[in-house]
């Protein structure tokens, strides 16, 4: 797992299986036990920075998904996948969280704009503090928003932003916490 007080240049490891379907130099760097910081980074936009997140960025990707994305993944299998007598640490049938996005460089914000995306200039994916999670639809994704709603109230944390977002067929939900000021938004974006 990364560690904090390491540079990213010297963690480097080979390609891990949670970067699913993309493959860059981050892919081994472990954020958590079942996120890597490939999957934070990955973008259809090319950059001369690569989407390489600093330091302070990648602090915030650790704290989230240790604290809420590893929670929810959990709660999630053990509601909804798992039958009660199986181990979710020993099963194979443990669903994976994808996530669609992570991190966002300023260079990947403005590679966005350029190709007529309206990206938010003060996006929590800015500073590693937001992820979008795939869904398969609309029951998925608002099975996972309760979880993330009793996660706060059960863990007495607050998030930012939680969104279940749409585009055509495709559903997502977009989480965003801070270290401090969350506001608790809650929407619902269909395009």
């Amino acid at each position: 797992m990364l560690d904090r007080n390491e540079h990213l240049s010297e963690t480097l490891a080979s390609p891990n299986e949670a970067a699913l379907s993309h493959s860059n130099k981050f892919d081994g760097l472990h954020l958590s036990p079942h996120f890597v910081l490939g999957e934070f980074t990955k973008t259809n936009f090319k950059t001369e920075d690569n989407n390489e997140p600093p330091l302070e960025a990648v602090e915030n990707m650790i704290d989230l998904c240790n604290d809420w994305l590893e929670v929810l993944r959990r709660g999630y299998n053990r509601r909804y996948v798992l039958a009660s007598d199986e181990d979710y640490n020993t099963s194979n049938e443990v669903e994976p969280l994808v996530i669609n996005q992570g991190f966002r460089s300023y260079q990947v914000m403005l590679a966005m704009e350029k190709a007529g995306l309206n990206p938010s200039r003060t996006s929590n994916h800015m500073t590693g503090c937001a992820a979008d999670i795939r869904c398969a639809g609309v029951e998925e994704a608002l099975r996972k928003m309760v979880i993330l709603l009793d996660i706060a109230d059960e863990q007495k944390m607050t998030f930012d932003e939680l969104f279940l977002e749409r585009r055509g067929s495709i559903y997502w939900i977009h989480f965003a916490a801070r270290a401090e000021n969350n506001r608790g938004k809650i929407s619902f974006i269909i395009n």
